[in-house]
């Protein structure tokens, strides 16, 4: 029994030997930082050292060796080349800290609205724009003889009548470009009344207030409906009625722009954009004149409207234009 006891006592002493090893361990990794300075002419380092140094520009007998008998080191090249600045280098750049500030605005009510409909739209519509070049001398000229007289009546005269005008007159001749597609039916709907809608941009968001029934009306009275529907739907109080029942859009961009290729207000198959009327050089009968001119820029439901069919609706659209005139001898 006695020789089965004597084994225990001798079994602490063997775990005692790998635990005071690792406390010896750290003595040589503490002295480590105490390196021996290298010295001019006596730089302990293998080749493949020297060569590191050398690519990264540093003088390898200015470097602290921390390997065995202050041999320099791969890591010694790399902390001296990180922690000595180069005089040669560029200074750094001042370091911008970001604010980290940043909005949420939360997608809700009109503006969801339109978001919707441009996604239905782009989804469903295969659009293609088709862009002309128009000469905008004749009805500039018209526009401002006839302002003042519209004024006297209590009607502000904008260009938009005169491209509604010029519209409905064009839908005579090519009356698909005034319709609607049924999805559901997949059937282009033409529609015989004219309810030309045009965008709008108020605090509030984009609104489409619609004139009704363009093709029973004169400029003058166009002109009228334009006006006071644009002055209800800038203040907020446009009906519901007024922003419903479009058959075509129009989008007039102003001075903004050049050129814009629109949406199409689904579910029409059509919508036009009229860019800003600029001056330009151009070439008339042989000579250069500056002129005022402007692109129109109608984007259309490839699946229903053909290109030769939009580019020949765009060309009867420009001869109106061209020659306003004839639009003032519309009264209905």
């Amino acid at each position: 029994p006695a020789t089965v006891a004597a084994p225990p006592p001798a079994a602490p002493p063997a775990p005692a030997a790998p635990v005071a090893a690792p406390a010896a361990t750290p003595t040589p990794v503490a002295a480590a930082p105490a390196s021996v300075p290298a010295t001019r002419g006596a730089t302990k380092a293998a080749p493949a050292v020297r060569r590191h140094a050398r690519e990264a520009d540093v003088d390898i007998h200015d470097v602290p060796g921390t390997g065995p008998g202050g041999r320099i080191t791969h890591d010694d090249i790399k902390a001296f080349s990180a922690g000595t600045p180069e005089p040669k280098l560029m200074p750094a750049m001042p370091q911008i800290t970001p604010s980290g500030a940043e909005q949420r605005v939360k997608i809700v009510g009109l503006r969801r609205k339109i978001a919707e409909q441009m996604s239905r739209s782009k989804a469903t519509a295969a659009h293609f724009t088709y862009v002309e070049e128009i000469d905008a001398e004749r009805i500039w000229d018209v526009r401002k003889r006839l302002k003042g007289k519209a004024a006297d009546r209590g009607v502000k005269l904008t260009f938009m009548a005169f491209w509604m005008k010029a519209c409905s007159i064009s839908f005579r001749t090519f009356p698909n470009i005034n319709a609607l597609m049924d999805e559901e039916r997949f059937e282009l709907v033409v529609k015989g009344d004219h309810n030309i809608g045009f965008a709008c941009d108020t605090p509030q968001g984009l609104y489409v207030p619609v004139v009704k029934n363009v093709e029973q009306k004169s400029i003058l009275q166009i002109a009228a409906e334009i006006d006071d529907l644009s002055t209800r739907t800038q203040a907020g109080k446009a009906r519901m009625e007024d922003l419903t029942g479009s058959t075509f859009t129009i989008t007039g961009v102003g001075n903004m722009g050049v050129l814009a290729t629109p949406v199409i207000n689904v579910p029409e198959v059509a919508i036009l954009a009229v860019n800003a009327i600029r001056e330009q050089a151009v070439v008339v009968n042989g000579k250069i004149e500056v002129r005022r001119r402007f692109f129109a820029s109608p984007s259309f439901d490839h699946r229903v409207i053909d290109g030769a069919v939009a580019a020949r609706w765009v060309d009867h659209w420009r001869s109106l234009v061209e020659d306003p005139e004839s639009l003032l001898l519309e009264l209905s």
